[in-house]
């Protein structure tokens, strides 16, 4: 039997040296269907979140534990970055609307943080953050989208992976909404794309049809994994 791990996202995370802070992303190569880092936030502090490769990641224990200390933690690469838009006045050489990136660390762009923004209204250097990714590479947050064929089905709640190859299994997914809630697991083979929302080539009924599991959802007690494993 395959033995799987899951990733609840918005669950807490543990380094060898106690809680660390808690699971904001996971991030999947959505070629190989594989998961390859988890974005981990600060427990406290101001800190920015840290991307953790899964080699760090404890996928025996039976919450996410890291294979680092809280400091060590910190020493990995950054899961946001910082940029600056100017108008070009008083930086000579940059035109309007000129991004200067800093830090940067060789990852590609997840989305900007902000809304659009009038560039004609800034005066001086305006920072935006961006979150971080590998190039290549998305970054599934808690409650992304889930599309079936004949349109939006709920929210994602966390993936599953086979343990040995870190190749995704299941979608957990939790539709309906305060009466109607219902959490399914959603097999890997029925999901289209994963860079736009997760979509299925399952219709609404199909999805509703499936069994339903309990998710241990972060700041909810007990239940078992949501895949039988």
């Amino acid at each position: 039997m395959t033995k799987t791990t899951q990733f609840l996202i918005g669950s807490e995370v543990r380094c060898s040296d106690g809680v660390c802070g808690k699971l904001s992303r996971v991030i999947v190569d959505p070629l190989a269907r594989a998961v390859t880092h988890l974005v981990v936030d600060p427990a406290r502090g101001s800190d920015v979140g840290r991307i953790v490769p899964l080699a760090l990641v404890d996928e025996t224990a039976a919450e996410v534990e890291l294979r680092c200390t809280a400091a060590e933690l910190q020493n990995l690469e950054p899961a946001e970055e910082t940029h600056f838009l100017q108008d070009g006045e008083g930086y000579p050489g940059y035109d309007r609307g000129h991004v200067l990136v800093w830090p940067y660390y060789g990852f590609g762009m997840g989305g900007m943080g902000t809304g659009d923004m009038d560039l004609g209204a800034i005066s001086g250097p305006q920072a935006v953050t961006t979150d971080t990714v590998p190039v290549g590479e998305v970054g599934i947050r808690r409650g992304a989208q889930v599309h079936a064929s004949d349109g939006e089905i709920g929210h994602v709640q966390g993936l599953v992976i086979d343990t040995e190859s870190h190749r995704l299994t299941h979608v957990l997914l939790q539709k309906g909404h305060l009466w109607g809630r219902k959490d399914v697991a959603i097999p890997i083979g029925a999901v289209t794309n994963v860079t736009d929302g997760i979509r299925l080539n399952l219709n609404k009924q199909q999805v509703e049809d499936l069994p339903a599991v309990n998710i241990d959802h972060p700041n909810r007690e007990t239940g078992e994994s949501a895949t039988g494993a």
